[in-house]
């Protein structure tokens, strides 16, 4: 499947303020982590504060951390969000990244995999070692925040940024 560019929507829906959609938070460095009782106001509040300074998290729509998930990284200017779902059945996978048209001219780059190219990739480590490439990494910190709640809240992709879905 060809990548697939999901434009951000002017008009974002509203959403419930206090909805919480996500069952199991983890932080990846420390293994902190935070099962459905145990995410309250605060919690949510903390991690869209790191969002802006830095931070290293899953946010699992499934109760067991396991096949539903959102991971957030940041380093303070950098953000990479990428959502995956993983199907047991015959259904495909899917996986959705944060998206940064400024750097849609290096798709051919990052598939050199020369990862000392500054203009191609950010300092960002997916689960600790896969570098993230500067297209799907934002630097836009307060719209990020916001895809982030939104997706605390609803389970879904904000509508207020560009989004890539990729096999």
């Amino acid at each position: 499947m060809k990548p697939k560019i999901i434009p951000k929507q002017e008009i974002v829906p509203s959403f419930d303020p206090n909805a919480v959609a996500v069952k199991y938070i983890e932080y990846y460095s420390s293994r902190e982590v935070y099962n459905e009782e145990e995410i309250t106001p605060k919690i949510i509040s903390k991690i869209l504060k790191e969002v802006s300074k830095g931070i290293n998290i899953n946010l699992f729509l499934d109760p067991d951390g396991e096949c539903d998930w959102m991971e957030v990284l940041s380093d303070g200017e950098w953000l990479y969000l990428g959502r995956f779902r993983l199907y047991e059945d015959d259904k495909e996978d899917e996986y959705y990244f944060s998206y940064n048209p400024d750097y849609a001219s290096t798709v051919a780059q990052t598939k050199e995999s020369d990862y000392s190219d500054k203009s191609v990739w950010t300092e960002l480590l997916s689960g600790g070692q896969s570098i993230i490439p500067k297209i799907h990494a934002i630097t836009n910190l307060e719209s990020g925040a916001k895809a982030v709640e939104f997706f605390i809240r609803t389970g879904a992709l904000y509508p207020g940024i560009d989004w890539i879905q990729e096999q």
